[in-house]
């Protein structure tokens, strides 16, 4: 069904509503290696790719994410370009789009694996991140932490460390509950057997798996400064920015950074998206201002997607509604009328997603919708 809402088109697909979530991935090799809650799917890269019309030579993912956008465009042939503000997105998306040597991975799965167990020096590790493991599982993965930083190559030490930071998820007490980290005991499988299983899956996955096109190119960057790129340098962006009020990326990352990549903790929110200071006589001021914020920055990612965008070719943006005591903010909407002012012309929004929103949980004041908008240069 198709409507209209502020002249511009709404088509409601909501039969394809399973696609805007991480869950199909999980059936997907290479594709499920880190499970990420925010994440969208294989098939709704599919889907976007089908609503641009043509086929695309080099594609942008401006929110890279764990790579889904690169990880299929490598499998479709085309060419792609990945940015997220996170070490830790960046790290993964990475290491799941490389090209690697299957016999070099095997045997260095095969010497790590040999090393006899050495208790490691726990000392330096905070107490925020003991809570959420038992002693003797933390000693294992700092004990295999200290041998993955010990191999030369770094293709095959970053893929080691991913397999290492999916498999410490799998077996630690963190629960994400929204932007909050809980304490949920359960029983726990030896770390040593569950870590060399998933390296063993991971590398099998890469047999399964087919690339037609070269790796891509990935950075950590902020979305609304793409310097590296020229004008009209790639003729495809399909991505997901954070959505308003939902998720603050880099609390529920906490334990990974701190056993993992220590140093490179991110200062700010996942690509520094909602962070702009804004002035009381900005903007809508009926908006809170952490949705006037996120939407500021919205309007500088949208300017420079348009730079970046060849002519007479589109962007598609995954986004869902805001939800604030005072109502719902409709993010495609707002987002919509943003990229009319900066150029764009609105194809359409397509409705993927709705959930019921509440005020303190119990009070259903609408629907909070998940739309890709379509916008064309």
């Amino acid at each position: 069904m198709t409507r209209s809402q502020n002249n511009f088109p709404i088509e409601e697909r909501y039969d394809l509503r399973l696609i805007t979530t991480f869950i199909p991935n999980k059936r997907y090799p290479v594709y499920n290696w880190f499970y990420f809650k925010e994440g969208f799917s294989r098939d709704f890269v599919e889907y976007a790719i089908s609503l641009l019309g043509y086929k695309p030579r080099v594609i942008l993912d401006p929110f890279v994410g764990v790579g889904t956008t690169l990880l299929y465009a490598r499998e479709k042939g085309y060419h792609s370009i990945g940015v997220d503000a996170s070490p830790l997105m960046v790290l993964v998306s990475k290491v799941k789009t490389r090209d690697y040597n299957i016999k070099s991975l095997r045997e260095e799965a095969q010497k790590i694996f040999r090393v006899r167990f050495r208790k490691p020096n726990l000392s330096n590790i905070s107490s925020f991140v003991k809570q959420f493991f038992n002693k003797y599982v933390l000693e294992d993965i700092v004990f295999f932490n200290e041998l993955v930083d010990s191999i030369e190559d770094e293709k095959i030490r970053n893929f080691f460390k991913v397999g290492l930071i999916c498999s410490s998820s799998k077996v630690s007490y963190a629960y994400r509950d929204g932007s909050v980290l809980r304490v949920v005991k359960k029983n726990t499988p030896p770390f040593r057997k569950f870590f060399k299983r998933f390296i063993r899956k991971m590398i099998k996955d890469l047999e399964k798996v087919k690339f037609i096109s070269p790796e891509p190119e990935v950075r950590v960057g902020d979305a609304r400064r793409l310097d590296f790129l020229k004008d009209s340098s790639v003729d495809a962006v399909i991505t997901s920015p954070p959505y308003l009020n939902k998720i603050e990326y880099t609390k529920v990352y906490r334990i990974e950074y701190e056993l993992f990549l220590r140093g490179e903790e991110p200062n700010l929110l996942r690509s520094f998206i909602g962070l702009s200071k804004v002035e009381e006589d900005e903007a809508d001021s009926s908006m809170p201002p952490v949705a006037r914020a996120y939407f500021k920055d919205m309007r500088l990612v949208l300017r420079e997607v348009k730079r970046v965008l060849s002519e007479d070719k589109k962007a598609i943006f995954l986004l869902a509604g805001g939800v604030f005591p005072t109502g719902v903010i409709e993010s495609d909407i707002e987002l919509s009328e943003m990229a009319t002012d900066e150029g764009f012309s609105v194809e359409k929004i397509v409705a993927l997603n709705k959930r019921v929103a509440t005020r303190n949980r119990v009070e259903k004041i609408g629907w909070a919708r998940e739309s890709a908008v379509v916008l064309k240069t």
